[in-house]
C-alpha cells in the first residue's frame, strides 16, 4: 500500500490504498474477513488453510509480469522439488495486474485499489466504509499528526546529513590543504572564510585532522 501522503490538504482525497485509511477500515472484522475470503479461503473452511500467510496489497506490479497474484512458497534453491514445508506462503497482490489469473471478485477488489469502482457489493460496502473513515474527526487528527511526525523526522535526517556532509567536507579540505604545506592558521582562516564558523567551530576542525 501507499505510504502516508505529503499533502496535509488532501485527506478528503484519501483511497484505501493509503496504508492508514486501510488500516482503519480493517478493524471491522466484517470487511476483514470478506477481503480474506477473496484473496485465499477459495470455498474451503479455515481450518483447512495452510498455517500462515504474508499478503503484500501492492498498487503497483512488483515482478512486472502482468500478473494480479503473484505466490511464493519456501523452495530449496539447489533443487525445486524440494520445499519447507513450514506452512508459511507469501503472497503479492497487484492492482495494475493484466492477466486473467484470479477470480471476479478478488479482481474487483484490486480494481478498486487501483482506483476504479467496479459493480461489486463488497467493493460498495469498502467505499462506503472509506467514505466514513474520511469523515472522522479523530482519525483525521491522527492522521495529521503523524504526518507532521513524519515530516520532522524527513528535516531532522536532513539537517543531520547536511551536518555531516559538512563536516566531511571540511576534513577533507583541511587535509587537501594541509598537503600543500599551508600553515594551520592560513587554514583555519580559509575554513572559517568558506563556511561562515566562528574561531572556535573552525579550530575544533583543525584539531580534528591533526
Amino acid at each position: 500500500m501507499e505510504n502516508h501522503l505529503t499533502d496535509a490538504t488532501a485527506w478528503e482525497e484519501l483511497q484505501i490504498s493509503n496504508d492508514f485509511i486501510f488500516g482503519k477500515i480493517m478493524q471491522d472484522p466484517k470487511l476483514c474477513k470478506g477481503l480474506l475470503q477473496r484473496m485465499i479461503d477459495k470455498g474451503e473452511p479455515y481450518k483447512k488453510l495452510k498455517p500462515s500467510y504474508i499478503i503484500f496489497i501492492c498498487p503497483f506490479d512488483q515482478f512486472g509480469m502482468g500478473r494480479h497474484i503473484y505466490t511464493f512458497e519456501n523452495i530449496c534453491k539447489e533443487d525445486k522439488s524440494v520445499s519447507l514445508k513450514d506452512g508459511t506462503t507469501k503472497i503479492f497482490l497487484n492492482a495494475k495486474g493484466t492477466m486473467d489469473d484470479v477470480s471476479p471478485r478478488l479482481k474487483a477488489f484490486l480494481d478498486y485499489v487501483a482506483g476504479k469502482k467496479p459493480a461489486d457489493p463488497f467493493v460498495d460496502e469498502l467505499e462506503e466504509a472509506v467514505e466514513n473513515a474520511r469523515k472522522n474527526r479523530e482519525w483525521r487528527h491522527e492522521y495529521m499528526t503523524l504526518l507532521m511526525r513524519d515530516q520532522e523526522n524527513i528535516e531532522m535526517g536532513m539537517e543531520i546529513g547536511k551536518a555531516k556532509g559538512m563536516e566531511i567536507g571540511i576534513s577533507g579540505m583541511v587535509s587537501s590543504l594541509r598537503d600543500f604545506n599551508i600553515p594551520d592558521d592560513d587554514i583555519l582562516q580559509k575554513i572559517q572564510e568558506k563556511y561562515s564558523l566562528s574561531l572556535e567551530d573552525a579550530g575544533r576542525y583543525i584539531k580534528m585532522n591533526v
